[in-house]
C-alpha cells in the first residue's frame, strides 16, 4: 500500500497515463476494485454487504447503459420507478439498493480517492450525487412488512406462551423424549419477548450475559441483559447495547431455566444458554421451527413467526405508555422512524386514546363557555 493513499484511491487502481482498448469499461471495473477495496480494507464491512452492493452498481450500471460519471439523478429515477412498477420490489428492498447507490457515488465524488480528477482528465466530466431527498425513500412510519408479520395481542401472547408451556408438562406427563427441548423453547420465546430481542440476539446469548442491575435490586443478578450480537449497520460489526429488564415474570423464567434445566444439558466449555440436548447451541432454525407449530396448532397467522414478538414487546410498551426514547434505545434502533415501524396500537388502545383527547376537550370547551 503507498503510504498516505486511502484504500480505493484511483491511484491504485489506474496507473497514471495509462490508456486502454475499452477505456470506460477498465474504470469502470477499476472503480468497482478501488470501492471493494474501501468498503473491505478502509469501512472492514462484512464479505456479503460488499458482494450485493457491488452487484447493484453493476446492475444500475446494465440498467441505465451509461457509465458512473454520466449518471444522472434523472437515470435513478428511471430505475426507481421499473424497480417499483415492474419488479415490485418491497420498500425495504427499494432502501438497500438506493442505499449501495448513494454510497458509490459519495465514494467517487469524495476528494480522497481522486476519481473525479481522473474522469476530467480521461472523458472530461465527473461523477456526481445523483441520490437526493427527492428520489430516495427514508424509513418509512408505516408498517412496510406483509399483513401477517404484526405484533400480537396481549391475549395472543399469553396463548402462545401458555401452550409452550404444556407443551412441556405433555411431555413429562406422558414421559415423551423433548420435555429439556420444549422447556428451553418456552423459555427462549419469553426472553426475546420480555426483553424485545432479534431471533439471532436471543439464541446467541450466553448464561453470562445477565447482571445485576442496581437500580433494580428485585430482578437479582437478571436486571440487565447485554446483547452482544445487534443488528450491525451497513455490513459492520454486531453492535452490542443493554437492555434492562422489565418483567418480573420473565425474569422467573429464565432463573428457573438457568437453575433447573441448564445444568442438565451445559457443556462444562461453553457458556452458550439454549442448547440442543446434544450440547451444541440451539439455532435460529430450529426457533423458527417450533414457533411455527405453536402457531399453527393455535390457529394464528401463518405469517406471524418469532419477530412478531419483538414487534409486540415494542407495541405494548407504548401503549402502557412507556417513553417511546426508552423503548428505541431498549430495542437498539438508531432512529426513532424505525421504532414507529415497530409499533402497531391495537384498535382498543387507539379508541381509548381517542375517547381521553375528546373528553379533554370538551371538558375545555364546558369551562370556557361557563367562564
Amino acid at each position: 500500500m503507498t503510504q498516505g493513499v486511502p484504500p480505493g484511491a484511483a491511484s491504485l487502481s489506474l496507473a497514471a497515463g495509462v490508456s486502454f482498448l475499452n477505456e470506460e469499461e477498465a474504470v469502470f471495473q477499476a472503480m468497482l476494485e478501488g470501492w471493494e477495496m474501501q468498503q473491505r480494507g478502509g469501512r472492514n464491512l462484512k464479505e456479503a454487504s460488499v458482494r450485493s452492493s457491488l452487484g447493484l452498481a453493476r446492475r444500475f450500471q446494465g440498467f441505465s447503459n451509461e457509465w458512473p460519471w454520466q449518471w444522472s439523478a434523472g437515470g435513478f429515477d428511471e430505475w426507481m420507478m421499473h424497480l417499483v412498477a415492474v419488479k415490485r420490489l418491497a420498500p425495504s428492498t427499494i432502501r438497500t439498493y438506493q442505499y449501495a447507490i448513494r454510497s458509490f457515488c459519495d465514494y467517487l465524488c469524495s476528494e480522497h480517492y481522486g476519481w473525479t480528477e481522473e474522469c476530467l482528465r480521461r472523458f472530461n466530466t465527473h461523477p456526481v450525487q445523483i441520490c437526493h431527498e427527492w428520489n430516495t425513500a427514508s424509513h418509512l412510519q408505516d408498517y412496510e412488512g406483509r399483513p401477517g408479520r404484526r405484533p400480537l395481542t396481549r391475549e395472543e401472547v399469553q396463548m402462545l406462551l401458555d401452550h409452550a408451556d404444556q407443551a412441556v408438562e405433555d411431555c413429562l406427563r406422558l414421559r415423551r423424549k423433548g420435555a429439556l427441548a420444549a422447556y428451553r423453547d418456552a423459555t427462549l420465546l419469553k426472553v426475546i419477548y420480555g426483553w424485545g430481542l432479534r431471533i439471532n440476539e436471543a439464541v446467541n446469548l450466553d448464561v453470562t450475559d445477565f447482571y445485576a442491575n442496581s437500580h433494580a435490586p428485585e430482578f437479582g443478578d437478571y436486571g440487565l441483559l447485554q446483547v452482544r450480537h445487534g443488528k450491525s449497520s451497513a455490513g459492520g460489526a454486531p453492535k452490542r447495547r443493554s437492555v434492562l429488564s422489565l418483567h418480573q415474570w420473565a425474569v422467573a423464567a429464565v432463573q428457573d431455566y438457568v437453575e433447573n434445566v441448564w445444568p442438565a444439558v451445559r457443556d462444562e466449555d461453553s457458556k452458550a444458554l439454549w442448547l440442543t440436548e446434544r450440547g451444541t447451541r440451539a439455532s435460529a432454525r430450529e426457533l423458527r421451527v417450533r414457533f411455527g407449530e405453536l402457531r399453527d396448532e393455535l390457529g394464528l397467522d401463518r405469517e406471524l413467526s418469532p419477530h412478531s414478538l419483538r414487534h409486540s414487546y415494542v407495541t405494548h410498551l407504548v401503549e402502557a405508555g412507556v417513553d417511546v426514547a426508552f423503548v428505541q434505545r431498549q430495542v437498539g434502533h438508531a432512529y426513532q422512524s424505525t421504532t414507529a415501524i415497530y409499533t402497531a396500537v391495537s384498535g382498543d388502545f387507539a379508541n381509548t386514546m381517542m375517547r381521553q383527547a375528546l373528553d379533554r376537550q370538551l371538558g375545555q370547551h364546558m369551562e370556557e363557555g361557563t367562564s
